[in-house]
């Protein structure tokens, strides 16, 4: 079994890294680049850079700080927000990311999704899927930031994306997100038995944890940390060695 993934998610509202509850609200952090690099060194298994306003202005402004955050942070990255075309991935994967997240974009245009998979594998297509609870048992999908609603359910949308070729799925809950009271892990556990692709879990997370009972109670893949990397309350090392604890199979830094 591949071992529990832990990757840094950080937000990025030109040229800063910010940080919010609920997707609102936001507070300037710093430099994105000399976070992503620190929780490099922590051992972070992946990063996972969010320009937070790119679907709202129709633009993605991380090309460049992906090609200078590539110099010298030699794991996966991610990068999402603001891609809307086979070659807006391309370029994306030129500056150095090594898979996209696509949200607003593959709900206008679902068949982005099998283009984009079909032109650089599923393996580098995450369809970004930011949800709300709307009622016992029922979760409907988001777009624009957690800001524009569907009427999508989520769950059934998430099955539609990997029957489209995404290779990957970030369940992000907009109701849990920077909130540190843990994670959904009820929709969590519903779409992991859904579907066969890797899903990485995002919202909510306080405490190492929150993680571990994402990967033990959930089955997720991958668990995207925010606020309590940024804000120093714990590091990649504190999380992994709580995993590990608890007999999370995790990659140990040297």
């Amino acid at each position: 079994m591949p071992a529990a993934r832990v990757i840094a998610r950080l937000d990025v509202k030109a040229p800063n890294l910010v940080k919010g509850i609920r997707l609102e609200g936001l507070r300037v952090m710093g430099d994105p680049r000399t976070f992503a690099r620190r929780y490099y060194d922590q051992g972070a298994d992946e990063i996972l850079y969010v320009d937070i306003v790119a679907s709202l202005y129709g633009r993605n402004s991380l090309l460049d700080l992906v090609r200078r955050t590539a110099e010298d942070v030699f794991v996966p990255m991610t990068v999402a927000g603001g891609i809307r075309s086979v070659e807006d991935v391309r370029e994306a994967l030129r500056s150095g990311a090594d898979k996209v997240a696509i949200n607003t974009a593959a709900v206008r245009d679902p068949e982005l999704i099998r283009r984009v998979a079909e032109a650089f594998g599923s393996q580098c297509m995450v369809v970004d899927i930011q949800t709300k609870r709307t009622g016992p048992g029922q979760w409907e999908a988001y777009t624009d930031n957690g800001r524009e609603r569907t009427g999508l359910d989520a769950l059934e949308w998430a099955e539609r994306a990997v029957a489209l070729g995404a290779g990957e799925l970030l369940i992000t809950s907009v109701d849990r997100e920077g909130t540190q009271r843990g994670m959904e892990l009820d929709f969590l556990a519903r779409v992991t038995r859904a579907v066969a692709v890797p899903v990485i879990a995002c919202g909510g997370v306080g405490s190492p944890e929150h993680v571990r009972q994402a990967f033990a109670d959930a089955a997720v893949d991958a668990v995207a940390v925010a606020s309590i990397l940024h804000y120093g309350k714990f590091s990649i090392g504190e999380i992994k060695a709580h995993l590990a604890a608890g007999e999370v199979a995790v990659r140990i830094s040297a």
